[in-house]
């Protein structure tokens, strides 16, 4: 699928504000004064832009980032991407993601317009209602819905499938993945970790890796992408379609590691394509000699 255009499938924006910003920091915003909705609201106004949190953030005003442009409120808006070969692996990678936004296009001429940059988030990246992103629960936000998912792997993995059992759960396209079980009522889902730790530490020892991943929007985006060759998926937030794009770890440490405090930057543009605006955000094949 090298050099293939690939549909990721259509985000909605109501609040006629979208936003492309880093999946693993999007629930930080409120650090920075004031919501992502209304610093993405004001951007869009005047043509769109970059957002950051404020230079004495902590960690980092520069952890958190998001590109904020108007889109048309009353209709599906198309992502799609082109591929480029990943350096690590071979598989197909984003080399540039294209969002349609359903607007006229208003330059003075169809010159592109560079709106900022954004680096690949180590945990992927989030297309969506600049409104509905508000809400958004990350990595280490609370279960939206009462439920978690435990997944284990690892040395010890076929003995612990014979005393425990679990569902083969796979995670990507051609691998097997882990074991596991799905959709547990979160308290249950902890006991049985517990349990597997217990018997793993009383018995054989180091060697197996367990995970409770509670149902935050983070993780439905990472199972909604599990079977995606992209790692691209789409969840329902708030009553709008919106899109979580992952990043394969090893393709992530070869070609974006550092990220923006080494220079692993990429520019967003607005661009004009039968007189309609589209959100383009182009991230360069690997270059063994840079």
């Amino acid at each position: 699928m090298s050099d293939a255009h690939v549909d990721l499938g259509t985000v909605t924006a109501p609040s006629g504000t979208l936003v492309l910003g880093m999946a693993g920091w999007i629930d930080h915003w409120p650090r920075a004064g004031r919501p992502l909705s209304e610093r993405a609201r004001t951007a869009a106004a005047v043509g769109g832009g970059h957002l950051h949190g404020p230079e004495n953030s902590e960690p980092s005003g520069w952890m958190y980032e998001a590109i904020a442009v108007a889109a048309a409120a009353g209709r599906p808006l198309r992502a799609t991407a082109r591929t480029s070969a990943s350096p690590f692996d071979g598989e197909p990678t984003i080399a540039v993601l294209e969002v349609a936004l359903g607007l006229p296009w208003s330059g003075p001429d169809d010159s592109p317009v560079r709106l900022g940059d954004l680096p690949v988030d180590r945990c992927g990246m989030v297309l969506g209602d600049a409104r509905a992103l508000d809400g958004f629960t990350g990595v280490d936000g609370r279960s939206t819905d009462g439920l978690a998912d435990v997944t284990y792997w690892g040395k010890y993995q076929d003995t612990v499938h014979a005393r425990f059992g679990g569902d083969r759960i796979p995670q990507n396209e051609g691998e097997d993945g882990p074991r596991g079980w799905l959709d547990l009522p979160l308290a249950e889902a902890e006991a049985l970790a517990e349990r597997l730790r217990t018997w793993i530490r009383e018995g054989p020892g180091n060697g197996l890796m367990i995970a409770v991943d509670a149902h935050t929007d983070f993780h439905r985006f990472t199972r909604a992408a599990w079977n995606h060759p992209l790692l691209a998926g789409v969840i329902d937030l708030d009553g709008c379609r919106v899109l979580g794009l992952g990043w394969d770890p090893g393709d992530h440490s070869m070609r974006h590691r550092g990220e923006r405090a080494y220079g692993q930057v990429y520019p967003v543009t607005l661009e004009a394509r039968g007189g309609e605006a589209i959100l383009r955000w182009t991230i360069p094949p690997y270059d063994p000699d840079l």
